[in-house]
């Protein structure tokens, strides 16, 4: 491991915020709240034991609303109701939870979500709420499954990020509590699982939020840095820091090229979970950290300018991950890297047709400084073989050739050069609907890195394309590798029917490395 350095302290925001929560055996009537939640799938037919006791405790309202269409159980509907009597919450609120036979984590999820935001708006600050699918005969969703999914989708739609127009006046009101409400005892410990991975998870998707939602001014490589000093302190995790001296002894030229215009000293991040337990599966998280991309002297337009503070959404969300990691204390072992740098364009800035040395000798040819992301990479790939990982992953906003080819806000491209890998990335997709799709790895992508006066090109050119970019991180991998474009996942305007996604940093890989290995686990 790198020797741990000095690094220059950014500014303490603290935590994010997330309401607490709990879980309670009872029958959902009977919590006092100043909101409850059912939910109502799509039509009139009857509803799940919860939903039905509480219609039948508010005199059948309920089935009247649904027969009348008032209520219609749409996903992401959620109703508001003011009972005089019969349960002793304030209001009940009936979430709408789609079609039955579509119904799953990700309906769970966008339902909680809905209807957790519908309670903040109305003012409640303690929401009491069902397990949606615990009892529902659909789904397939296990008790833990569903606990989690119910949760989280709460929790993930209560953050809020903490700049500075919320720290300039009074903290806005918000939930404070979410108690998720079983009538069964017996399944209550299986519920309890569910709600603290669903807590751990949410944790980590708000620390990576945090971190991209940051002006570049403060998230730079040594803020970046510090976070995981700190993440290591109050969680256990091993923790290194490298410097520029660091990564010149290993001879990273790749690396530290891209660090050479900027003010900001570059850092290699090393976190390690279960260092010393070398009879578990070894696996290898790598997130691209760059902390601002002018594009170096290949300058971006000023458009497309303006969102590069996420350029380090693949390093937030390796470290929010990390995060998760540590707190379920997952019986897997991990390394998470994350080479963080900073690419601007000032007199010492690296060059197009500069040639340079990786931590391999591979020797590299420069046609456009904007295509930097897989120059730091690549010292990463090659510095993580020292590890003999099982797997190694990489994420990365890597190509906007990703987002022309699968569309922004849709999935990530996924590349791989094992297929156990690409399968258990997919399921690990499936279960949390951060998407993935699978792209080739085809020999003619090569062909258009191919140099005269060097081992590679860093691009294939405006026809290059997504697969080009993959290819040029493959030449640095001699292991089970999988990398994931993220370009396009990593901010969002709107939530676009998820609820659980906030306008801004959406947290993206979090939820998907922490079900991914889980699995491992």
């Amino acid at each position: 491991m790198p020797s741990e350095r000095t690094v220059r302290e950014g500014p303490r925001l603290g935590l994010p915020r997330l309401p607490n929560s709990e879980v309670v055996t009872a029958n959902i009537a009977d919590v006092a709240a100043d909101a409850i939640v059912i939910g109502h799938f799509s039509g009139t037919a009857p509803q799940d034991d919860a939903a039905a006791a509480v219609d039948a405790a508010l005199g059948g309202v309920i089935a009247r609303l649904s027969a009348s269409g008032d209520i219609s159980g749409k996903l992401g509907e959620v109703t508001a109701l003011y009972p005089t009597s019969g349960v002793k919450a304030q209001r009940v609120l009936v979430a709408g939870l789609g079609e039955r036979a579509t119904f799953g984590p990700e309906a769970v999820r966008r339902a909680s979500a809905a209807a957790a935001l519908k309670a903040r708006d109305l003012g409640a600050t303690n929401l009491a709420t069902v397990i949606h699918g615990a009892g529902a005969g659909v789904g397939g969703l296990a008790p833990s499954e569903a606990a989690q999914a119910t949760l989280e989708g709460a929790l993930l739609a209560s953050y809020r990020y903490g700049g500075w127009r919320e720290m300039a006046k009074a903290p806005a009101t918000g939930l404070e509590q979410i108690t998720l409400v079983e009538p069964d005892e017996t399944q209550r410990a299986n519920h309890l699982d569910g709600a603290l991975a669903a807590h751990a998870v949410a944790r980590g998707v708000a620390l990576a939020r945090d971190l991209v939602n940051l002006p570049p001014v403060y998230a730079t490589p040594e803020y970046l840095a510090q976070t995981a000093l700190t993440l290591a302190e109050r969680t256990g995790l091993g923790v290194a820091i490298g410097d520029r001296a660091w990564a010149a002894e290993r001879k990273m030229g790749a690396f530290l090229a891209v660090a050479k215009g900027s003010a900001h000293e570059p850092r290699f991040i090393e976190l390690v979970h279960n260092a010393g337990r070398t009879d578990l599966p070894l696996v290898v998280l790598i997130g691209k950290g760059v902390t601002f991309d002018s594009g170096g002297l290949s300058l971006k337009s000023r458009d497309g300018m303006i969102p590069m503070k996420s350029d380090m959404a693949g390093a937030a969300a390796v470290l929010g991950a990390m995060q998760a990691v540590a707190e379920l204390d997952l019986n897997v072992r991990v390394v998470a890297l994350c080479p963080c740098v900073e690419n601007m364009p000032d007199g010492a800035a690296f060059r197009p047709s500069d040639v340079l040395i990786a931590s391999n000798g591979l020797s590299i040819e420069v046609l456009s400084t904007d295509a930097e992301g897989r120059l730091a990479l690549a010292d990463a790939l090659v510095y993580a073989q020292s590890f003999e990982p099982a797997a190694v992953v990489d994420i990365a906003t890597l190509t906007g050739a990703s987002v022309t080819a699968l569309g922004a806000g849709v999935a990530a491209s996924l590349f791989a050069s094992d297929q156990t890998l690409r399968a258990r990335l997919e399921t690990a997709a499936g279960a949390t609907n951060e998407r993935v799709w699978p792209m080739p790895l085809f020999e003619e992508y090569r062909a258009t890195i191919e140099s005269q006066v060097a081992d590679l090109k860093n691009t294939g050119g405006a026809q290059g394309g997504v697969g080009t970019a993959a290819v040029f991180l493959q030449a640095f991998t001699d292991y089970p590798w999988a990398h994931l474009d993220m370009a396009g996942m990593a901010l969002v305007d709107s939530p676009k029917g998820k609820a659980y996604l906030t306008p801004g940093a959406t947290g993206y890989g979090v939820r998907l490395f922490v079900e991914f290995l889980r699995d491992w686990a």
